[in-house]
């Protein structure tokens, strides 16, 4: 199916903002199961320089810098993508075997996927996360089929609960409460499977959701979302390589590239702090004022009708120079801590953790 997604950002600011630099991670990703047909990227006001580069996971990073005063910045993204089914294909090799393969050992060979084994700034390590785990890593069973056993009971388990978490949230706190939203069911998959050594990256992306029975899809209404890939080597010793299945605990679906035709991939990373959409360090702007609007809406003659967990938001939110606050439902925003130090602030905008 081709889907057109219009991904909106927009922050009003009091006073103005004097300089700004801003990075962005609004480009879907090719791969095997969705093709970009086209992207744009509108930001008012103009930049002074914009550049577009690929980070270390392939993702498109935008880059820009705003040398003017300005109260409001608008980034809007619009991309068409085709996507495609998952196909079906069975992986037996037992989990225990691909922590093997992961284990470091001296002159044995590199393995890319190794990256995603370690901690990273929002999926720690701890005894929690293995605990929660143990039930689905019985000895001997395929990794493919644990993972999918864990999806299934965060699912059964976790209740989504909008404005339960915020941004910054721990995962630690979200697996002692049992709710949050997307972002932080990712986190916590994806902290349970490092645990028992196991590589696997966050993903952040689109799924399109379907208005009330008898009600027209609103503009603005979807939100972003957030799923984990596990990677499964191809053999028991992992030296042919190996493939990328996606598991989405929030709606419970899983399949080999993606979760279903209905997704679209935006970037993938270690965790959210990878892939946020917006963020940036600006100079000035005590006050500010952030909505994103969020629209997927499929281009084919006949809509999409498949089934999937959703919440709907467009939500703006007000804060004050040196407090940190966010919605684990769809945005947050961190800035200095230490504003008496500087005047300067780090903004990060995390709206995708709506579904």
């Amino acid at each position: 199916m081709q889907l057109h997604i219009t991904h909106e950002t927009c922050y009003d600011y009091a006073p103005a903002v004097d300089i700004a630099q801003h990075m962005a991670y609004l480009q879907p990703l090719n791969t095997a199961t969705q093709q970009l047909l086209n992207h744009s990227l509108y930001i008012s006001p103009e930049p002074a320089q914009q550049t577009a580069t690929l980070d270390v996971y392939g993702n498109t990073r935008q880059f820009f810098s705003l040398q003017v005063a300005h109260t409001q910045l608008k980034v809007v993204a619009h991309s068409l993508v085709s996507t495609q089914a998952p196909q079906p294909w069975e992986n037996a090799v037992p989990w225990e075997q691909v922590r093997e393969h992961f284990r470091y050992c001296a002159k044995n060979p590199f393995d890319a996927a190794a990256e995603f084994v370690f901690t990273s700034p929002y999926v720690p390590r701890h005894a929690e996360f293995a605990a929660y785990a143990r039930p689905s890593f019985a000895s001997d069973v395929p990794l493919h089929q644990a993972a999918r056993d864990l999806m299934q009971r965060i699912h059964s388990d976790f209740t989504y609960e909008s404005h339960s978490t915020e941004v910054n949230t721990p995962a630690l706190e979200a697996l002692a409460q049992r709710k949050g939203v997307c972002q932080d069911f990712a986190h916590i998959m994806i902290a349970c499977l490092r645990a028992y050594g196991l590589p696997a990256r966050y993903v952040s992306g689109y799924l399109l959701t379907q208005p009330p029975p008898g009600q027209p899809r609103l503009v603005g209404s979807d939100a972003s979302h957030a799923w984990i890939s596990v990677y499964l080597p191809y053999g028991v010793d992992g030296l042919l390589g190996g493939r990328w299945c996606d598991f989405d605990p929030t709606n419970n679906r899983d399949g080999w590239g993606s979760p279903g035709e209905d997704y679209v991939t935006l970037a993938i990373g270690r965790d959210y702090a990878d892939v946020s959409p917006v963020r940036g360090v600006i100079h000035g702007g005590a006050h500010h004022r952030l909505k994103v609007a969020v629209t997927v809406e499929p281009t084919d003659t006949e809509e999409w009708t498949g089934q999937s967990q959703s919440q709907s938001q467009s939500q703006s939110q007000s804060q004050s120079q040196g407090q940190g606050q966010g919605q684990g439902q769809g945005q947050g925003q961190s800035q200095n801590p230490h504003p008496a130090q500087s005047q300067s602030q780090t903004q990060s905008n995390g709206d995708n953790a709506t579904l």
